[in-house]
């Protein structure tokens, strides 16, 4: 299949909960609601990579929609996070598109629209504690981006949780380039870390999501990297959240998300996981090195 995530200028997945207090169950994993963000992210990449052959770099801006200029109320929108279910809010039509090959930082609290013609629905925060904050961008016009965010629209059964997007004026963010992206095959059991350097295999097989609790497929990034000890079933090993959450599960253990992750896992080949991607010692560490807002593709 080919590779379709620009960069440069540009197996069951266990379902991560995020809950007010972190449990532990075989297959599953929680964190904190209380627990701090790491000071500082793991394994930061600071150096632009040029564009793999045949791939634009970047992806030229539009005209697009007006710009605007409105000054909102940041205190009467609500924070857009891994938390936030926003009805309004857009889910990613096109999965399995290229994203332009930047990040978008807000330089404070950004408002996030559902279109540009329309009011916000909330903020993106310049900083939080579960991350989330530095976002791939999917669009680019002359005055908005359109973003990949946490968060979702909807909680299963009714709702739709897939990758959130939203849209952010050019003036309230700044932009960066995507030194390096992951892309996972579930069908081909790998996973590489592609750059400016190549195509890096990091694995040739994994556990990924059983039929009644797929890992969700598509876009989306790293969240978060975190170790937690009281995980003893990850050895130690960082978990590295993602953007996207569970399609069939509400929460966990009686916390409101289900994060997916990659995680280390002592079974780690075929459809046996609530979604999370587990994965060896190796394997995992070598994920937990890049940098959180890193883009990553999840290919059936």
């Amino acid at each position: 299949m080919p590779r379709r995530l620009r960069f440069g200028d540009i197996a069951p997945w266990a379902v991560t909960a995020l809950a007010a207090i972190g449990a532990i169950v075989l297959g599953l994993v929680a964190l904190g609601a209380g627990a701090a963000a790491p000071a500082t992210p793991p394994g930061a990449e600071t150096a632009a990579a040029a564009a793999p052959p045949g791939s634009a770099s970047p992806t030229a801006a539009r005209v697009g929609a007006p710009e605007n200029t409105t000054a909102y109320d940041i205190a009467a929108l609500r924070q857009i996070d891994v938390w936030s279910v926003t009805p309004g809010i857009p889910v990613d039509d096109a999965p399995f598109a290229p994203t332009t090959g930047e990040l978008a930082t807000p330089l404070t609290a950004a408002p996030i629209f559902a279109d540009p013609a329309g009011q916000p629905l909330g903020y993106l925060p310049r900083d939080a504690a579960y991350g989330g904050t530095v976002v791939p961008v999917v669009e680019r016009q002359s005055h908005w981006v359109k973003v990949l965010l946490a968060g979702r629209q909807g909680v299963p059964p009714d709702g739709n949780p897939a990758q959130a997007v939203g849209w952010l004026r050019a003036a309230d963010i700044e932009l960066t380039p995507v030194t390096a992206y992951v892309e996972v095959h579930l069908a081909d059991h790998t996973i590489d870390i592609v750059s400016a350097s190549g195509v890096e295999r990091v694995a040739s097989d994994f556990a990924w999501g059983q039929p009644s609790t797929p890992t969700p497929v598509g876009r989306t990034f790293v969240m978060l990297t975190r170790v937690v000890p009281e995980f003893a079933y990850t050895q130690g090993h960082p978990l590295v959240y993602l953007g996207v959450q569970s399609a069939t599960m509400a929460g966990f253990d009686g916390g409101t998300v289900a994060v997916t992750a990659f995680h280390y896992y002592r079974e780690r080949s075929g459809a046996n996981s609530f979604g999370c991607i587990y994965l060896d010692g190796p394997a995992t560490d070598r994920l937990a090195q890049l940098p959180p807002r890193t883009p990553v593709v999840v290919y059936p």
